[in-house]
């Protein structure tokens, strides 16, 4: 069912056209990823389908009875309200019924009466009859698992995160048939993106998102919007497909661009013979002639060009040395001791709020450790790209703002080159050199302050959420700087995909002031706490039948068994391994269960596989506590 239309859609910002005569619809089964550069009017284009912007031409229609949620990318809110109103912010409905009985049982639970009683038994009966108990269970999980605990704090209090995830969890319990979201996981952990993918993969309404999380994309969404050049161009599959539709793109683009200037050669020869030649020639050969020479050749798109040095790193770069650093009570960090390495690529996780980007503020003497010491090699020259963009300065030109760091900056080739240069090559031309900081997008602003932070040539580079607000294809050319980038490298990002590309460590906050540490990328984190995830299970299925057997051999003394054949000792030193295998792949089957949640025909295998697992489980833990009760220990 098309449950949204845009019929001739156009929308400029000041002179500059955003996207033009656009004209698509959205099936309420879609989920929709939107890309482009910034500054390319992704967010606009939500803002225009969710009709808090109007259109300058055309219309967007909306399905009749349809309910609608948007989630910007700086959700406005009522600086005064608790969380719990905020969450539940309705003047009617469910949402309102379901508020005011959480307020209720509150109250209740702050003092005692038969009245309140009373108030949250009648509230009890209205959820109960208009339906409202499965939006509050759906209320609850949302809020444990974007870690919303304190309903009752004023949204004045909150962190900008903290404030994204109460506008989050307020759209996805409100579950309507239009869910539209502007970088959902800015601000989450790697643990609630992964959740937040799986609940929107169940998500049965038609969505619409905008995200650089590459994964998120490509697990989550089964249609993409590119928007490029004030067009807008559609891909009927997830992220991976667009980028196979891309390259089939480019290079048809390239063989028909290499046709067309042959034919031009063929042409030009042709008219070169002379005037006697060509009288002899048809007129419609002439003109046809002409107007092939005549046609605009398609502008090559602009793509950002990463091709700065580095500064010479000695063989001493950075030391800690048992460092600690506590809020209170809080342990961010405890007797840390590392030695950074100059080709380090440390990827560093961990739950908002643990402490990472306090270490790297630590490093760069923003903030002094409660206890140890770090040195720093002379040779190094730290680049810090922090989460908030300090050194932006809105009142100053484009170009000023670079000019303070160089008037000159040396590429990788060896090069030197102009900051005005150096800026065209992160796509921003000379009419944007000469305009305000301020009147850049979000996405422009941190690219701008990533081209600072460059130019300054460090070889050692401290990354705090690099993938906030940046665009999928400056991220890409970060990453091929990156591999490139010959200093060392720390990391702090919740982006599953940037870190697998970039990393090759992992140092995990644990929380009370632990931090391990990991080989490998992120991918390689996750199996390993995989397998002991598994291994832990295992140990535990196995330590409550050994607890069960005892149990049994207590109750009733039993004559002493039979002991075991030399098939059944077999069977018996099997079946450990066997339990331990079947635990481990249903572990995987609940994974591939979410990520083929669409799949029918695989679900229905996945569903098969499970049950006959599940079965055979029960018979070998049942078989092993069997021959257990007669083994020979």
């Amino acid at each position: 069912m098309n449950i949204i239309s845009l019929e001739n859609v156009s929308k400029n910002y000041g002179i500059k056209p955003l996207f033009e005569n656009v004209t698509l619809g959205f099936e309420d089964t879609d989920k929709i990823g939107i890309i482009g550069a910034n500054g390319s009017g992704k967010s606009t284009f939500l803002k225009v389908v969710a009709g808090t912007e109007t259109p300058d031409t055309g219309k967007v229609v909306r399905a009749n009875g349809k309910t609608l949620a948007f989630l910007s990318q700086n959700p406005s809110i009522d600086e005064e309200a608790t969380v719990l109103e905020t969450i539940f912010a309705a003047s009617s409905g469910v949402m309102k019924t379901i508020r005011d009985y959480e307020f209720a049982c509150q109250e209740l639970a702050v003092e005692y009466s038969d009245a309140k009683l009373e108030k949250v038994s009648l509230l009890q009966h209205e959820l109960e009859i208009n339906g409202g108990w499965e939006i509050e269970t759906n209320a609850k999980n949302v809020l444990t698992k974007l870690g919303i605990t304190d309903t009752s704090a004023q949204m004045k209090t909150l962190s900008g995160g903290q404030r994204k995830r109460v506008a989050l969890a307020h759209e996805l319990i409100f579950k309507p048939d239009i869910l539209i979201l502007d970088e959902p996981t800015n601000h989450l952990d790697a643990d609630t993106i992964a959740w937040l993918e799986d609940y929107l993969k169940r998500y049965t309404g038609a969505l619409l998102l905008v995200t650089h999380d590459r994964y998120f994309l490509d697990r989550v969404t089964n249609r993409i919007f590119e928007i490029d050049r004030g067009t807008i161009q559609s891909f009927g599959g997830n992220y991976a497909y667009y980028l196979e539709k891309k390259e089939e793109q480019e290079t048809l683009r390239a063989t028909e661009g290499h046709k067309r200037e042959q034919l031009i050669k063929k042409e030009l020869a042709w008219l070169r013979r002379g005037a006697k030649a060509r009288t002899r020639k048809s007129k419609h050969r002439i003109n046809a002639a002409y107007e092939l020479m005549a046609q605009p050749k398609e502008k090559a798109k602009a793509e950002i060009d990463i091709a700065i040095g580095s500064k010479r790193l000695g063989t001493k770069i950075i030391e800690l040395h048992e460092v600690s650093k506590a809020y209170g009570d809080r342990k961010l960090i405890e007797d840390f001791t590392y030695l950074l390495k100059r080709d380090d690529r440390i990827g560093i996780i961990g739950a908002n709020g643990s402490g990472k980007t306090t270490l790297l503020e630590i490093i760069t003497n923003r903030t002094k450790q409660d206890a140890g010491e770090i040195e720093i090699g002379q040779t190094v020259h730290v680049g810090y790209y922090d989460q908030e963009s300090r050194a932006l300065n809105e009142a100053q030109r484009v170009i000023d703002y670079i000019k303070e760091v160089a008037e000159y900056v040396t590429t990788v080739e060896g090069n030197q080159i102009t900051a005005s240069q150096m800026l065209e090559k992160f796509l921003f031309p000379p009419a944007v050199q000469y305009s305000f900081i301020e009147n850049l997008s979000g996405g422009e602003r941190r690219r701008l302050y990533l081209l600072r932070i460059l130019m300054s040539e460090p070889n050692v580079l401290l990354l705090d959420e690099p993938t906030n607000d940046l665009d999928i294809p400056t991220l890409i050319a970060l990453e091929e700087y990156l591999d490139d980038f010959a200093g060392a490298l720390i990391v702090v990002s919740h982006d599953r995909y940037f870190l697998d590309r970039t990393i090759d460590a992992v140092f995990k906050f644990e929380g009370d002031g632990k931090i391990r540490e990991f080989a490998g990328d992120y991918s390689a984190y996750l199996e390993i706490i995989e397998r002991e995830a598994a291994e832990m299970r295992s140990e535990s299925t196995l330590q409550r039948a050994s607890t069960q057997m005892a149990q049994a051999a207590g109750e009733t003394e039993k004559p002493k068994s039979n002991k075991l054949s030399f098939k059944e000792r077999r069977e018996f030193e099997t079946l450990e391994t066997e339990i331990a295998e079947s635990e481990n792949r249903l572990a995987e089957i609940e994974k591939e269960l979410n990520e083929f949640a669409t799949d029918a025909y695989k679900l229905n295998q996945l569903i098969a596989e499970q049950e006959k697992l599940n079965a055979k489980l029960e018979a070998d833990t049942e078989r092993w506590l069997e021959l257990s009760e007669r083994a020979d220990f």
